[in-house]
């Protein structure tokens, strides 16, 4: 299925907030396999609003973290325009305590006025995340954000049992790509433990989501 509708380029907005490296590997694997897909592409970092680390204590964390800050500071950072330009929308951040991270919390709060005037209805949207270990609340966060998708009327497009890159033994997880990132982050060997079936099926599932969002827009152009 190629991505050209009716009123030009499918639109896909991948949005994501990473501290060490893991969720913006992630991310960019699946800005790749948009625009692999034929799609018109944004990739966006939601960043910190703190000024520091949030565990200075922990030495090894923090080096990693501003590593990371370091290496992705020139991806523009995310904005609610980019919601609104979107016909495709992934979503993506790590698991704190089983809960989004704070700052893509804080990004999600300011598209109140876009969802306020109906602007985020009728969009596809789908969601990914990195968590410490594999009962580290994976499933807690894809679906606190798929929450957030009933509330802004999407149309939620998950990986589903699919293809059979979903079921391998580092994915496993039909609601939306997660890694394991393990419970340490090491300077120097940022998103180390994102593994290749893992990159190949967020690369799934931004194919999947394109190609219903070009979809569903042809319908739409059509009437239907």
């Amino acid at each position: 299925m190629t991505t050209a509708g009716a009123d030009g380029v499918t639109k896909v907005a991948v949005i994501y907030y990473s501290g060490t490296g893991n969720v913006h590997r992630l991310a960019t694997a699946a800005a790749e396999a948009a625009e692999k897909a034929g799609a018109q592409t944004r990739l966006r970092r939601v960043p910190e609003y703190v000024d520091e680390s949030l565990w200075p204590e922990f030495d090894e964390w923090t080096r990693a973290w501003a590593e990371n800050a370091e290496a992705t500071k020139d991806i523009p950072a995310a904005a609610v325009d980019d919601l609104d330009w979107a016909d495709a929308i992934l979503l993506g951040g790590p698991g704190r305590f089983g809960l989004i991270p704070a700052p893509l919390k804080h990004f999600i709060d300011q598209a109140w006025p876009l969802n306020a005037r109906r602007g985020l209805a009728g969009k596809v949207m789908s969601s990914f995340t990195s968590t410490g270990a594999p009962h580290g609340g994976q499933e807690s966060v894809i679906l606190s954000l798929n929450n957030v998708f009933y509330h802004w009327g999407g149309i939620i497009v998950p990986p589903g049992v699919t293809d059979d890159i979903v079921m391998a033994p580092s994915n496993g997880n039909p609601y939306g790509v997660s890694s394991v990132s393990g419970r340490q982050a090491v300077p120097g060997r940022l998103a180390e433990n994102v593994t290749d079936d893992n990159l190949a099926a967020i690369g799934y599932q931004t194919q999947r989501v394109t190609e219903i969002a070009t979809a569903l827009r042809r319908g739409f152009a059509a009437g239907i």
